[in-house]
């Protein structure tokens, strides 16, 4: 059957170490922990999408070496669709290195790798299965001219778009209006709108073309704003935090997911909050990620 989400994506492999604090200019810190794992923005978006019970297909660009291999046999076990996963042979993977502090937090330097060669032509050779699909989706992280070709082409055909826009960057004038769902975090979306108010930077964004913002806020868990809404504040739920690293990606695949399947936006909110929460107490952003099961079952729990 065709995907339901269509994710536009990223693939990182994710060198991780722990540390005690902060690195400062210059220092060195010897780690207490360090793994290599599976990342990517638009790949752990479309893990977890998938794991929200939703037909996912992937529109990507990995590279030839051992790393890239990792991705195409990772999608495999998680039913994923990569028929649209171009091999750049000779090139270098996406690569992200991942600092992890004791609270859980996280800083991150990324590489991108063979994914910065993801072009039009590519998105163009998948508009059957952007066609068929119910949500496309995309990052900060893969080019934003592909972006805006698969957006352009789902809006066309009635598609919804829905963008993380991690890292936060200008986005081009002519993208803002294909935008059906955005979902930056409150740092993020006070730099795209260059405001300090969320309220304000939300309204900004707003009336530059996107349909619908939904902030996420961690353990307060996200607000939604609409032209013509009052805002709707869907509360977080306190966790013993791990860490946080994937946290964003699980909450935008799982309101993907949710999207996907006709949930209404608070049905899709709440879930998307439980499946974030529970991301942060396990380590790593794909080990992480819980199943529509384990989501359904915790929020029955109370």
């Amino acid at each position: 059957m065709a995907p339901e989400v269509v994710c536009i994506a990223s693939w990182n492999v994710d060198l991780i170490a722990r540390v005690s604090q902060p690195l400062a200019r210059g220092q060195t810190l010897l780690a207490s922990h360090f793994e290599r794992l599976p990342g990517g923005k638009g790949s752990n978006a479309a893990i977890a999408a998938a794991r929200q019970g939703a037909r996912v297909g992937l529109v990507a660009r990995i590279g030839g070496d051992d790393f890239g291999q990792m991705g195409l046999d990772l999608w495999r076990r998680e039913g994923i669709d990569s028929g649209h996963v171009q091999r750049a042979h000779g090139q270098a993977n996406g690569t992200a290195l991942i600092l992890v502090y004791p609270d859980g937090d996280n800083s991150i330097a990324i590489y991108p790798g063979a994914g910065s060669g993801l072009d039009v032509r590519q998105v163009e050779q998948a508009h059957d299965m952007i066609a068929a699909a119910r949500l496309v989706m995309a990052s900060c992280e893969v080019p934003l001219a592909a972006t805006q070709a698969a957006f352009g082409w789902a809006r066309a055909q009635g598609v919804t778009t829905l963008l993380n826009p991690a890292p936060a960057m200008a986005l081009p004038d002519a993208l803002w209006p294909l935008i059906d769902v955005l979902t930056p975090n409150e740092g993020e979306l006070h730099q795209l709108a260059a405001l300090e108010s969320t309220d304000r930077a939300a309204q900004a964004l707003l009336a530059r073309g996107v349909g619908a913002l939904v902030v996420t806020l961690g353990a307060r868990g996200c607000r939604l704003y609409r032209a013509g809404h009052a805002p709707l504040a869907v509360a977080g739920h306190a966790v013993n935090v791990v860490d946080t690293v994937g946290a964003g990606d699980t909450f935008t695949g799982a309101l993907a997911a949710a999207l996907a399947r006709g949930a209404d936006w608070p049905q899709a909110l709440t879930s998307a909050n439980a499946a974030a929460a529970l991301s942060t107490q396990g380590r790593g952003a794909v080990a992480a990620m819980p199943s529509l099961a384990q989501v359904q079952r915790w929020l029955a729990q109370g």
